[in-house]
């Protein structure tokens, strides 16, 4: 039988690939690469079709197919996909630090620059060979053997390392369960997390609620349950996953340890002081210096704000709630009262009518109005019955990429949301390449026969990763390596996602996408009123715990010193600094930022709030052309989204804006201006 991991002629065969078919299917595309590096180290004289493209064509295959075993990791995750996952990392990692240690293919590609072809190449095919040089340095090439040998050993372990704290995550999250045997003490949790956790209960035979830490069912408890000990039980449960005061085996903090150990000695093997230097080696930022400095002027900016607000809820929890203590547990349960008191508005009464089929067509919609183009249902083999899948054309009805969509958290599935590419776009001797992605989330799912609602959040999260899927979907390079997301600087990667977002807030998209999950009528305008004057609700708050993360994040890869400090205790420096709600000491934050710790943003969460300076200026241009649509979005396609990675990002946003970025506009957004 063909390995279905080994045919690359269309989309994925998800239906067919188990957990056999990973060893074979990567030990082969592993020698085939190897060939084909053997191959362009004896090539002369060099040139791009016999140096460039049979090593893209050759490691693209590799990529995308061990991209169908991450991914597949990742949204389907069992004891034997993941022992056949961690058995074949080691060897992917060795070969790419072979790759990236090859001083004779890193000589050809210095050759390349020196050839007389080099001075005719576009900018595109001078961008790729621009990064490969930066990539290869990056990867020790330059190192003394021994010296490179240490470094592809900490590669090897930091892979493994990662993969197994994300394994420790969702494995303390899956393993948590709570039982309540009366409904009476699920008072005030909406009625569809409630038939949620009830059929939860009667898959395991049980006739109780079966209630876990997975956010379709955590998050609605903390906002909306009366019980305030159910909060509370949930709420330390969830702080302290994956950390010593849970099982032994989900403990991530000794792997902390070593993940930042291996880190700084490898940045100091390439020459880095720390590790956030190396990191911000391709990334827009300058220098952790810079990082801090951009942190720490948002938070004089956003902490009075945080504390103001912080204040308004103590009193409104003592006076209204009769609270005396406002604990961690009542933190969004009352302000979800203070909001419905303030502005008549309520994320559950809105929930009723953002259901998922509206949603869906209006998100399609806002893409057609900025840029013309259709998400059409399409057929392919999935991964679950859950996944539905689409195509992207345009006015002419020409395919400018798919787009896998899987939206309802479950066990065995990572938490939080993502995009990711199964494949990017390239054009070479066959034609073209049309890109395909995957856009990931963990809602709930409808019950009792009716659609899934999302809450107005959970729309701005959908309207996000589809901003991330725009991104990669509708490049126009022709070149692997800079087409879609690929070599776009890390902070700036958030632009088109945060962009987005701000079209969650526009009446006339709004009230189109909604339909009342009883009665079919859509939002009420009034209603729509309520929500838009609570935008910048406890906007202050929210910044100030961004911060928070990125400023540990940074702190910890640039300035932490463990033979005299601790992870646990930078991380309540950081929150003395600038949290404005206190957590126990119980808590255990570091432990689960995969984030940082196993999804690719070391030294890098401030990117998100970088990128929100970029993404609010963009908006702005669009609140300021007299035409929203048409020509202004035509542009932001034609000088962001198209241009992916074969330029830098500030030329793209100065092609597009015309000038640097400013703050004030976040400031505005955020509603933190005088």
């Amino acid at each position: 039988m063909t390995n279905p991991l080994l045919d690359f002629s269309g989309l994925p065969h998800f239906d067919a690939v188990t957990p056999d078919h990973i060893t074979p299917a990567v030990e082969q595309l592993i020698a085939e690469a190897t060939e084909a590096m053997t191959r362009a180290e004896a090539v002369a004289p060099v040139a791009w079709d016999n140096l460039v493209v049979p090593l893209e064509a050759a490691t693209e295959r590799l990529g995308r197919a061990w991209g169908v075993v991450n991914h597949l990791q990742s949204v389907v995750n069992t004891p034997a996909l993941r022992q056949a996952y961690n058995e074949n990392l080691p060897k992917l990692t060795a070969f790419w630090t072979r790759y990236g240690q090859n001083q004779a293919l890193h000589a050809q590609y210095q050759a390349l620059v020196r050839s007389p072809e080099y001075a005719g190449f576009d900018p595109v095919r001078r961008r790729v060979v621009e990064l490969v040089l930066r990539d290869f340095r990056l990867s020790g090439v330059a190192l003394a053997d021994a010296d490179k040998l240490r470094f592809s050993a900490i590669r090897q372990e930091l892979s493994t390392l990662s993969a197994t704290f994300a394994e420790h995550v969702l494995d303390a999250t899956d393993a948590y369960a709570l039982y309540i045997d009366d409904e009476a003490e699920l008072a005030g949790v909406p009625a569809d997390v409630i038939a949620a956790c009830r059929a939860a209960a009667e898959r395991e035979g049980r006739s109780s609620y079966r209630l876990g830490l997975q956010m379709p069912c955590y998050q609605p408890v903390q906002v909306h349950a009366e019980n305030r000990e159910l909060r509370r039980t949930l709420y330390l449960a969830s702080i302290v996953r994956a950390s010593d005061l849970g099982p032994a085996e989900h403990d991530n903090g000794p792997l902390i340890e070593r993940i930042l150990a291996l880190r700084t000695e490898l940045a100091k093997l390439l020459g880095f002081a720390t590790y956030a230097e190396c990191s911000l080696a391709t990334k827009m930022a300058d220098s952790p210096e810079q990082v801090l400095a951009f942190l720490q002027d948002l938070a004089v900016h956003a902490l009075p704000y945080a504390q103001a607000e912080r204040r308004e809820l103590e009193a409104f929890a003592r006076d209204a709630l009769g609270l005396d203590a406002l604990e961690p547990w009542d933190i969004s349960w009352a302000s979800e009262k203070l909001k419905q008191e303030s502005y008549a508005f309520s994320q559950q009464e809105v929930k009723r009518y953002f259901t998922e089929p509206k949603v869906l067509a209006g998100l399609f919609e806002v893409v057609q109005t900025l840029y013309g183009l259709r998400f059409v249902p399409d057929e392919a083999p999935t991964w679950h019955p859950d996944v539905r899948f689409y195509r992207l054309v345009d006015a002419d009805g020409h395919m400018l990429g798919q787009c896998y969509m899987d939206l309802y958290a479950r066990e065995g599935k990572r938490a939080g949301a993502w995009m990711d590419v199964c494949r990017n776009r390239k054009r070479d001797g066959r034609g073209l390449q049309t890109p395909v992605v995957y856009l990931v989330c963990n809602f709930g799912r409808g019950v009792d026969g009716k659609p899934a609602t999302f809450d107005h959040r959970e729309v701005v999260t959908l309207f996000h990763e589809t901003g991330h899927a725009l991104h990669q979907l509708l490049t126009e390079v022709d070149e692997l390596r800079v087409a879609g997301i690929a070599g776009v600087e890390w902070d700036a990667v958030e632009l088109p996602s945060q962009f987005m977002e701000n079209f969650c807030w526009e009446r006339e998209h709004v009230l189109g996408m909604t339909a009342h999950v009883e009665t079919g009528e859509p939002l009420p305008s009034a209603l729509f009123d309520r929500m838009l004057a609570a935008r910048n609700f406890q906007a202050g708050m929210f910044t100030v715990r961004q911060l928070e993360f990125a400023l540990f994040d940074m702190r910890l890869h640039s300035a932490f010193d463990p033979a005299n400090d601790s992870v646990l205790a930078l991380h309540r420096r950081v929150r003395e600094e600038v949290a404005v709600n206190p957590a126990p000491d119980s808590d255990r934050f570091p432990c689960q930022f995969s984030h940082i710790f196993s999804g690719g943003y070391a030294a890098g969460y401030y990117s998100y709030k970088w990128a929100e300076v970029l993404s609010a200026d963009a908006y702005e241009a669009f609140a300021e052309a007299p035409q929203r649509t048409g020509e202004i979005g035509a542009r932001f396609r034609r000088e962001v989204l198209s241009r992916g990675g074969s330029r830098p990002a500030i030329e793209n946003f100065h092609a597009f804006r015309g000038r640097d970025p400013e703050v004030s506009a976040l400031l505005k957004s955020s509603g933190m201006t005088a």
